[in-house]
């Protein structure tokens, strides 16, 4: 069997950056951040912080899916799904699905592939390579 761990983290930055940055597009093209400055507003929290959603939803992709500061871009997606997390989804926290999945499965993965490419880093198949400190 062949051994490519660039491989692997080549697959989980792609997988990642293109299922979020899916949802970043939405929102620039159209979706807005109007409920997500509802949400803030209504926890306390200043509205115009809905604009980070573009920065964990589009700028965040983008430096994991060309392989620019990954380690950055891994920990802005984890920081925006744990934002997500607290402000639209906190009730489905312990819920499961009829299927008896997590509720907050998509979430979760999004969450934790981040994370996870946070401490590993780019690989060599990036085009910032192996070096630095955040890739």
């Amino acid at each position: 069997m062949i051994k490519s761990d660039d491989t692997g983290k080549l697959i989980l930055r792609l997988t990642l950056g293109i299922l979020i940055l899916l949802h970043g597009l939405f929102k620039l093209t159209g979706g807005g951040v109007g409920g997500i400055s509802g949400m803030l507003s209504s926890h306390g929290l200043p509205g115009f912080l809905a604009y980070g959603a573009y920065v964990g939803e589009i700028i965040a992709p983008v430096l994991i899916i060309v392989g620019v500061y990954t380690r950055l871009g891994g920990l802005l997606i984890a920081i925006n799904m744990v934002v997500a997390i607290l402000l639209a989804h906190s009730g489905q926290i312990s819920s499961l699905t009829n299927n008896g999945g997590w509720a907050l499965e998509l979430q979760g993965m999004f969450l934790f592939t981040g994370l996870a490419i946070a401490f590993m880093g780019a690989g060599r198949f990036s085009l910032a390579g192996n070096g630095g400190r955040w890739n």
